[in-house]
């Protein structure tokens, strides 16, 4: 029986408004309800940068939120890439850049 590991890797970059308008505080509370772990960070290009991981569904749900965002964002587009899970991550936190 092939090993079926649910675990995903999805890191996600989304343009459009999206810094100044609780993005980061949706993100993350989106990301806690699902169970995932990670981090969302505002870009320096203007960007949310996101790397979540967890349960595939899960993390299909996550996708689906960032195309939304948050009520006062405006999303244009979101660039995702897959890959397996890393297991580096503990919680899901906001990081800050410095």
């Amino acid at each position: 029986m092939p090993d079926l590991d649910p675990h995903k890797q999805v890191t996600a970059v989304v343009h459009g408004y999206v810094q100044g308008v609780s993005f980061r505080y949706y993100t993350h509370r989106t990301a806690n309800r699902l169970g995932l772990t990670g981090w969302v960070a505002n870009q320096r290009d203007r960007t949310v940068k996101v790397v979540a991981e967890g349960d595939e569904a899960a993390l299909h749900q996550l996708v689906a939120f960032l195309h939304e965002g948050s009520p006062a964002a405006s999303v244009q587009r979101v660039d995702v890439k897959w890959a397996d899970a890393t297991g580096e991550f503990s919680r899901f936190s906001v990081k800050y850049m410095g």
